[in-house]
């Protein structure tokens, strides 16, 4: 059984904390902490976890083997380093860390430990349709690949979502899935602004992101965050033989009144609840097995904030922007899921 403290218990810590205790296998949550003393009292309280008063006393726990960071975006890094001081695994919601600086930190002190023990939620990786349209690449049925378009559509965001955003918190899923889908690093970020849509009140809302990959793939984005009807995520790569995409957004069609409904997921819970559940199942075998995460590195964290900074340069200049990346330490050369 892998005993594992989590760090933060808002929404995602919540929706973690139900997946382990009622859906998983082989896990327990043992620990929680949060900044909302009260909040983590409750809800240790209800799954008979010890409660924590700081991130750093649950990864200093002896009865923690592994770490969980969903805490606030900006502590992620000092909650992630003190796991890696501790040699104890930690899978850390995105982003890894909020700077590309603190990111690299975070690499630099996985290499000095001299093997790997941190994982990052990018779920995508996980869910079923994206993993079945890699084997599909994969498999050269189409062809090279020559291009590929996504779209990323929020029926809203909440009141604090800014302008950058629709990069930084938004596109960089898939910053990291066409890292992952092609293998091979984004070269460059451009961000097109097309007529601003009515619903995006002070937001520029919809953007086209594109991004270069090093062997010439063109990627274009779609990011539309208040398009209202529902989350809409799709993807469909061009190759030189043929076409792959994502399949439909629902398992279920509604014949009713001379309709055909097919129901689109209100939002991102809904869409990735079972990339979710084999996400963290695949990190609960993997540690059980080898004592170490297989999936999504400190280096992908690191480099996904490398190319949302471009992205969010591209898009305050309307220029293109280069990603330069640093030397990629070789404790993650062919190791990414």
């Amino acid at each position: 059984m892998l005993n594992v403290g989590v760090i933060g218990t808002g929404m995602i810590g919540q929706d973690h904390i139900r997946r382990m205790t009622t859906v998983l296998s082989g896990v327990a949550v043992t620990a929680v902490s949060d900044v909302d003393s009260a909040v983590a009292a409750d809800v240790g309280g209800r799954i008979g976890a010890t409660v924590h008063a700081t991130g750093e006393d649950v990864v200093a726990d002896p009865n923690v083997d592994a770490v969980l960071v969903c805490s606030w975006g900006p502590t992620h890094e000092q909650y992630v380093l003190a796991a890696i001081a501790a040699g104890k695994p930690v899978f850390c919601e995105k982003p890894l860390a909020t700077t590309q600086d603190a990111c690299l930190r975070i690499v630099e002190a996985e290499v000095a430990y001299g093997s790997r023990l941190v994982q990052v939620g990018y779920m995508r990786r996980f869910d079923f349709a994206y993993r079945q349209l890699k084997l599909t690449l994969e498999s050269g049925e189409i062809g090279s690949p020559l291009m590929m378009h996504c779209a990323h559509r929020n029926a809203s965001v909440p009141p604090f979502y800014q302008k950058e955003m629709a990069i930084t918190d938004t596109a960089v899923h898939e910053i990291d899935m066409v890292r992952w889908m092609f293998g091979e690093e984004i070269a460059a970020a451009r961000v097109l602004v097309p007529r601003k849509s009515r619903n995006g009140g002070d937001l520029q809302d919809p953007l086209l992101l594109i991004l270069e990959m090093a062997s010439g793939v063109i990627v274009d984005v779609e990011l539309s965050v208040n398009i209202r009807y529902g989350y809409d995520i799709r993807g469909e790569i061009v190759g030189e033989d043929g076409t792959a995409a994502l399949g439909s957004l629902s398992p279920l069609e509604i014949r009713t009144a001379k309709q055909l409904v097919t129901p689109v997921p209100a939002d991102w819970r809904e869409r990735f609840l079972q990339a979710y559940d084999v996400e963290l199942q695949e990190w609960v075998h993997a540690l059980a097995l080898g004592g170490r995460p297989l999936g999504p590195t400190a280096w992908d964290g690191y480099a996904a904030a490398v190319v949302s900074d471009a992205g969010v340069a591209a898009l305050r200049t309307g220029e293109r922007v280069e990603v330069t990346l640093a030397e990629q330490p070789k404790l993650y050369l062919g190791v990414s899921a």
